[in-house]
């Protein structure tokens, strides 16, 4: 056995003080990983896509070139996830953290400079890369590090607060303050935000699992000083990414995530043009997001307990069939009533797909290799939001409408729905 696996608690961390903590750590950790989570929120689509039509207007390229150049540098920034992920493994969540949040921080900026396509698509992979996949995966996996028997209780108010604060917030916010910057300001307003917010954060809060310190997820009692790393995370049933990747569940999961992400993103992304085709404006479009921001807080707080109890795929399919409803309400959008039901249902495909995401992994193959396991799925995840944008611009900028489209992408959620009802949990056992 190597050094790793035996070496002693007693002596695995200057941060032994954790243990003495009048409440468990892993509520601190909640609290920063959530921060993490709402954070991203420069990198998502529903910021991007409030400043997208003035980027458009001022940049002077077509609706086609900007979803072609987000789609490819989504692409290449989700390519960096599985490394990212071995990297959380290897040497725990903080050190990828800060790294990642420095990083975003900076592409930030660098957006607040593009002055051409080439600029915008280098751009849009480091917000991609660090803010969307980096900083996403980091802290998600160290919110899942703390907790297990309570994990989809926990990830669902992590949900909640991501919710109401990053997805009802920060379109709110962006547009407010398109009212008095230029969306070039606006991108560098939101990097002195991610820096000033995340680097204290991480540093003072984001610690490794809980067995490196002692201690227990969940707040489970402690075993002896003189039990290993190796003996403190055997409870679980641990697979390695290969292990996983074996798997059908692993690929039907992943196919689901990707198609919600896909389909999300690229309503998200045109939110405004095919709010626009309804005859509806931009504004209600913004507002839009206060009904998907608090039907997604909701649910994903809900779902979160749901998921503890009920096979997670029953959630997945259900929110794959949400999601093609959703594609469908697309096409009769004519007031506020309806864009505030369309918000509604979006809502709850997200919160679904969040709850499904957060903790699917986990659950299914343990703790050991979450991050490389997690940055393999995040991939393809994020590969499927970067396809999403794609065929909304081509076919809008073909036929002027998106009912093509949203009609023909309907059936892609519908057959995975079906589909994901015949997998469940694997057993390792099955595998060897």
């Amino acid at each position: 056995m190597s050094s790793v696996h035996t070496h002693k608690i007693h002596t695995a961390s200057p941060d032994l003080w954790l243990k003495r903590s009048p409440i468990f750590y892993g509520w601190i950790i909640l609290f920063a990983g959530t921060v993490g989570m709402v954070m991203t929120s420069p990198g998502q689509t529903y910021a991007v896509s409030i400043l997208l039509d003035p980027m458009i207007e001022q940049l002077q390229i077509s609706r086609t070139l900007v979803s072609t150049l987000y789609m490819a540098a989504t692409l290449i920034g989700s390519l960096a996830l599985p490394w990212i992920g071995r990297q959380i493994d290897a040497n725990g969540p903080r050190r990828m953290a800060l790294l990642v949040s420095a990083a975003f921080g900076l592409s930030c900026f660098f957006m607040g400079a593009v002055a051409n396509a080439a600029m915008l698509c280098i751009g849009f992979i480091g917000i991609r890369m660090f803010g969307q996949g980096g900083l996403s995966l980091v802290s998600q996996n160290v919110i899942n590090q703390w907790w297990v028997r309570r994990r989809g209780f926990m990830l669902g108010i992590s949900g909640l607060f991501m919710s109401l604060l990053g997805l009802g917030g920060f379109p709110l916010l962006i547009y407010a303050l398109m009212e008095s910057f230029t969306w070039r300001q606006t991108f560098v307003i939101m990097g002195v935000l991610v820096l000033a917010v995340m680097l204290p954060v991480i540093w003072l809060l984001f610690r490794n699992r809980p067995e490196v310190y002692g201690l227990r997820p969940d707040g489970m009692a402690p075993l002896n000083a003189s039990s290993s790393r190796q003996q403190l995370i055997t409870e679980e049933e641990n697979w390695t990414a290969a292990e996983a990747m074996r798997t059908p569940v692993f690929w039907i999961v992943s196919a689901g995530l990707a198609s919600g992400s896909m389909l999300s993103t690229g309503l998200f992304f045109h939110i405004v043009s095919i709010f626009a085709d309804n005859g509806l404006d931009a504004g209600l479009a913004a507002a839009v997001f206060v009904p998907v921001a608090l039907t997604t807080a909701l649910v994903n707080l809900s779902s979160g307990i749901l998921i503890d109890r009920a096979p997670v795929r029953f959630v997945q399919s259900t929110a794959l069939l949400l999601q093609t409803i959703s594609l469908l309400m697309a096409l009769t959008l004519s007031s506020a009533f309806t864009a505030s039901l369309y918000g509604i249902v979006l809502g709850a495909t997200s919160g679904l797909q969040r709850t499904v995401a957060s903790v699917v992994w986990a659950n299914y193959f343990g703790r050991r290799s979450l991050g490389a396991i997690a940055g393999v799925s995040t991939t393809i995840l994020v590969a499927g939001s970067a396809l999403g944008p794609l065929p909304f611009g081509i076919v809008y900028d073909l036929v002027g409408s998106y009912r093509p489209v949203l009609l023909g992408l309907a059936v892609v959620p519908l057959a995975l729905a079906v589909v994901t009802l015949f997998f469940d949990k694997p057993r390792k056992c099955a595998c060897q």
